[in-house]
């Protein structure tokens, strides 16, 4: 996580971005978007599912070859039969603890986090940062523009988003290029370097499409 220095370094930023223009800088740190309490439970019934057919395939062999050598006796089909009833009994018993192992290793947030797929996270921070978006848009007056940069840290993923007005004018690739800034800085040693970068280039196309020379206090850099 970030410390009390790199959110200095971010507000400040912020302040130099918004300077100049009439538009506003959204900047949100989140932790992790989501507990992605599904993870675990999709993980178990994966491995419970496709791991015992395997196994009883396996254990099932000798069986088979027995019965199809033919010849054999009564006495073999009901030994047959207690084989049959074992080994279904021991394929559901396999099912429940397989089940069981898998997900309680998979809810350790690390193995949690390795195992989310990608298209998943996007998914939520994506969602996370529309909510954030559109409560910022709730405060602001209709004489401001002004866009979000919401990064969510643990997930290591960023949305860049802004309002039609400012997005018609700027285009997509000033966005891409302060997502990928970011991006950047999260490969690293000092990561706030990257969002401080990518607080520039949305501050350079603030004050290309939407100039003004009125003062105003920077907007806080938001923890959630």
């Amino acid at each position: 996580m970030l410390t009390p220095d790199d959110h200095r370094r971010i507000e400040a930023a912020v302040a130099d971005a918004e300077a100049g223009s009439s538009g506003r800088i959204f900047c949100v740190l989140a932790g992790e978007v989501s507990t992605y309490s599904e993870i675990p439970i999709a993980w178990g019934a994966a491995v419970a599912l496709l791991v015992p057919p395997i196994v009883l395939a396996v254990s099932l062999e000798p069986l088979l070859t027995a019965i199809t050598a033919g010849g054999w006796t009564a006495a073999q089909a009901a030994a047959l039969n207690e084989e049959l009833s074992i080994a279904l009994t021991g394929y559901a018993a396999l099912q429940v603890a397989l089940f069981a192992v898998t997900a309680l290793v998979v809810s350790i947030p690390a193995i949690r986090r390795l195992l989310t797929p990608a298209f998943l996270k996007r998914s939520r921070v994506r969602r996370a940062a529309f909510h954030h978006f559109a409560a910022a848009h709730a405060h602001a007056s209709d004489a401001e523009t002004g866009m979000l940069l919401f990064i969510a840290l643990v997930d290591r993923r960023v949305e860049v988003l802004a309002d039609a007005a400012l997005h018609a004018r700027a285009g997509e690739s000033v966005w891409k290029a302060a997502a990928g800034a970011v991006q950047s800085g999260m490969r690293e040693p000092d990561p706030t370097a990257g969002i401080v970068r990518a607080i520039g280039l949305c501050g350079e196309a603030l004050k290309a499409h939407f100039p003004s020379d009125a003062a105003r206090a920077p907007e806080p850099v938001v923890d959630v």
